[in-house]
């Protein structure tokens, strides 16, 4: 066993033995690709003819790929050192879990209905998964309260994941609280505050609290506000004892090297401005999405919250979902989610993609008159 009298801070929260132990080097790692390469077990050359200044496909990429390093902490106004570079938030998440979580020892908490890789990697990993259901019958209302007594009393709670805005329910963290629990997680838990949909939304990111806060994490992804799912770029922020930590266990190479080369391309000055007009587009469909859904009969609930979708509530999910994808519209149903029952999520889609989804839901309300 580790002894971890003498381990500073936020080491103390993770698994002795990762802290102990010795990472992978890998050849890349080790030196950089220039020069006459034979260290990699690399192939001579590429079966696939490259344009000049392209990553050639039969070198190992950089781990962690300097100019789009640079981007991101630019684009999230921090130093390099509390940047890293993941195969979207998915990989930050299971990262975290496996750094901080002892298989059978540890937990999780979560607030559901939420994003569901959470419990996925906690159970994966061997981890208990505390919830802290959120109020059904008062707009999914977190419970801040219960969550704070849950982390003071529960001594297995390594990693609390709180989303802002939250998948499915769209509404932001307060700032306030946040602070509170962190402050009353300083030296026990870790705060992971999972930002995918934050460009959406006018709150300020949490990234402006992680000077101040060793236990904070936030999660920002290129998937959402970037128009760039296709990629699977996420991004871990955090202290660099948290980055050293993760770093030990990362995959050697996560990210390919054309993936690299898109998401650099993503984030160059021309692309930010046609970022800013994107949202702009998205918020104002959003406003013809609720517009289209609002007093119809069929929808029983409706959530708009801060993100680039809506939740609703309807008599019969299972029954719409299937006329919908009978017109070719596909929407998102939660039949095994407690809290979520006849609920589904829309994507505000671009003005075709709604008025497709209109012609859907005026065909339903003619069949059941």
């Amino acid at each position: 066993m580790t002894d971890t009298a003498n381990i500073p801070g936020i080491m103390k929260l993770a698994r002795p033995e990762i802290v102990a132990m010795k990472p992978y080097s890998s050849a890349r790692k080790e030196a950089a690709a220039e020069g006459v390469l034979l260290n990699a077990n690399e192939s001579p050359r590429s079966l696939v003819d490259c344009a000049p200044g392209e990553a050639q496909l039969n070198r190992y990429p950089d781990p962690q790929p300097g100019r789009l390093l640079r981007g991101l902490a630019d684009l999230y106004g921090l130093p390099e050192d509390h940047v890293l570079v993941t195969r979207g938030s998915d990989e930050g998440i299971d990262l975290l879990t496996r750094v901080f979580c002892r298989a059978g020892q540890d937990a999780i908490l979560q607030c559901p209905p939420t994003f569901g890789m959470y419990r996925i990697c906690a159970q994966t990993q061997g981890a208990a998964v505390v919830s802290i259901p959120r109020d059904s019958a008062n707009d999914f209302a977190m419970d801040g309260e219960e969550l704070l007594r849950a982390v003071s009393e529960d001594p297995r709670i390594r990693l609390v994941f709180l989303t802002s805005p939250n998948n499915p329910t769209g509404d932001c963290v307060d700032t306030d609280f946040l602070l509170k629990l962190m402050d009353a997680t300083h030296d026990t838990a870790v705060v992971v505050v999972d930002e995918a949909y934050a460009e959406f939304c006018d709150q300020p990111s949490a990234t402006e609290l992680l000077h101040s806060h060793p236990n904070l994490v936030v999660l920002r992804t290129l998937s959402k506000a970037w128009a760039s799912a296709g990629l699977r770029c996420g991004t871990v922020l955090a202290q660099p004892p948290v980055i050293d930590l993760l770093r030990r266990i990362i995959a050697p190479y996560p990210l390919a090297s054309p993936v690299a080369a898109l998401a650099e391309r993503v984030l160059k000055p021309d692309m930010q401005v046609r970022q800013k007009a994107l949202i702009a587009e998205i918020r104002e469909n959003k406003g013809t999405l609720l517009a289209l859904l609002s007093g119809r009969a069929l929808i029983k609930d409706l959530w708009p919250g801060q993100a680039n979708f809506v939740l609703t509530r309807t008599d019969d999910a299972a029954a719409l979902l299937s006329h919908c994808a009978r017109q070719r519209v596909i929407l998102r149903g939660y039949p095994n989610e407690p809290g979520l029952e006849n609920c589904i999520r829309i994507s505000v889609g671009s003005k075709q993609d709604l008025a497709a989804l209109e012609q859907a839901l005026d065909a339903w309300e003619e069949e059941r008159p």
